[in-house]
């Protein structure tokens, strides 16, 4: 079993910057999937970031292109997000995932892809305009 500890979040006004971490403990040998999604109220999960702890591939879903960014440290148990530009839309519960990797450890977008993952327990972010 996997069991991941999310920090970060808060409250920032429009065009701040908030950093997000993800520390993943227990079974954690092998290269996986990593990723940060958000849920705003009332919508789905949807994928705001990926990385493979293989080799720091990151995919990123193009709303967050060239403001958000993802990294892990070198134990490959924890990664980030560094959220900059900040906008009121991007409020919602943030979860950070991980996915062991098959044979393949390409980390995708496709929130239905990580059903089989394991979840942290989400943080809070709000972004007031």
């Amino acid at each position: 079993q996997v069991h991941l500890v999310q920090s970060g979040g808060g409250s920032v006004q429009a065009g701040g910057s908030l950093r997000l971490s993800c520390t993943a403990a227990g079974s954690t040998d092998g290269d996986a999937c990593m990723g940060w999604f958000r849920q705003a109220p009332g919508k789905g999960r949807e994928a705001v970031a990926t990385i493979s702890t293989a080799d720091d591939t990151s995919n990123y879903a193009d709303s967050v292109k060239g403001r958000f960014t993802i990294s892990k440290a070198r134990d490959k148990n924890t990664i980030y997000l560094q959220m900059n530009s900040l906008k009121p839309g991007e409020t919602g519960m943030y979860y950070c995932g991980r996915l062991e990797c098959g044979i393949f450890c390409f980390c995708p977008l496709d929130v239905g892809a990580w059903a089989s993952g394991s979840w942290g327990q989400g943080t809070q972010v709000t972004v007031s305009s």
